[in-house]
């Protein structure tokens, strides 16, 4: 979803000012168990000034999968963690809506990637898509991809936008978080839909519970600038750490890790107050992403040009 800013000379300068700061912010907020937010990379590419989710490769370390918002080819594209692309793939025989967030998992021992096609900034779809690829072997190749499969659905009760998807393989659950609504809610779906023919085509989102301790706009925010203050809370991407212990969620002013212990389901461990870092970096928040071995956070916006944050992350097991 466009947002408020602007991509001007000013915007560049805002930016360089903000690299300039890192020394003076790093730290500053931040929980015990999210030290030290740094600086990864920085993204000056043209075609990549929109980038509406990430998801990193389980095939090498460093490497990033990226997408980009609507308007644009149906793209994917390898970059660095530092911000330079890789390669570009198209994606081929599926129609591109409004790609909002892309999931990175491992499925009978291969890594896929699934795109998420569920913006809906009006209220107005009535059917949504995912799409799922296999990761490219050879990630700087570029070229086609076909996917391996889609999956079409609709909301049990009307229209919401969506801009936050993530993927739990191993309870074979697909986990879609609302964007407007307050509290978020949380949806589930199938990663992979049963053989029986009689399953319909287009399948129906499960309400599975709702977000706890998303931050509201504070009272004086709300009478300056009402516009902004309903954005702040509002969710824009996801991703589960690789160990499945934990869920990373962004709104537009914040990054929230929810923990989850070994027998909850992700809407219990949603159901409890989350970590929170403030994105003091990121203007406009629209990505987000743990890193291969699940160490680290990584996150970025959705203008130009945009920083590529990255948050150690460590959490002790009692």
């Amino acid at each position: 979803m466009p947002f408020p800013s602007s991509r001007s000379a000013g915007s560049l300068l805002a930016c360089v000012l903000l690299l300039a700061l890192v020394p003076a912010l790093t730290g500053c907020n931040q929980p015990s168990e999210l030290p030290d937010t740094q600086i990864a990379g920085l993204m000056i590419d043209g075609d990549l000034d929109e980038i509406s989710g990430i998801a990193a490769s389980r095939r090498e370390d460093g490497v990033l999968w990226a997408i980009d918002d609507s308007g644009k080819p149906a793209n994917l594209y390898a970059i660095s963690h530092r911000g330079g692309r890789l390669a570009t793939f198209r994606i081929e025989g599926i129609k591109k809506t409004d790609w909002e967030d892309i999931a990175g998992f491992e499925l009978d021992g291969k890594p896929y990637l699934l795109i998420a096609d569920t913006g809906d900034n009006g209220g107005i779809r009535k059917t949504l898509s995912l799409h799922v690829v296999e990761e490219p072997q050879d990630i700087k190749a570029g070229g086609i991809l076909k996917p391996a499969w889609s999956i079409q659905f609709r909301w049990p009760d009307g229209a919401r936008d969506c801009e936050a998807v993530a993927v739990d393989a191993e309870r074979n659950q697909i986990l879609l978080i609302t964007k407007k609504r307050q509290p978020p809610q949380l949806y589930t779906l199938p990663l992979r839909a049963t053989d029986n023919k009689k399953a319909p085509k287009t399948l129906t989102a499960r309400l599975a519970g709702t977000l706890a301790g998303v931050p509201q706009a504070k009272a004086n925010e709300r009478r300056d600038n009402p516009a902004m203050a309903r954005l702040r809370s509002q969710v824009t991407a996801a991703g589960i750490n690789p160990q499945r212990d934990a869920i990373a969620v962004m709104t537009y002013a914040n990054l929230l890790v929810y923990p989850r212990e070994a027998n909850d389901s992700w809407a219990q461990a949603v159901a409890r107050p989350p970590l929170v870092v403030p994105m003091t970096l990121l203007p406009q928040p629209e990505a987000v992403a743990f890193s291969r071995g699940g160490k680290g956070i990584y996150a970025t916006g959705e203008f130009s040009p945009a920083p590529i944050l990255f948050l150690p992350y460590h959490r002790e097991v009692p």
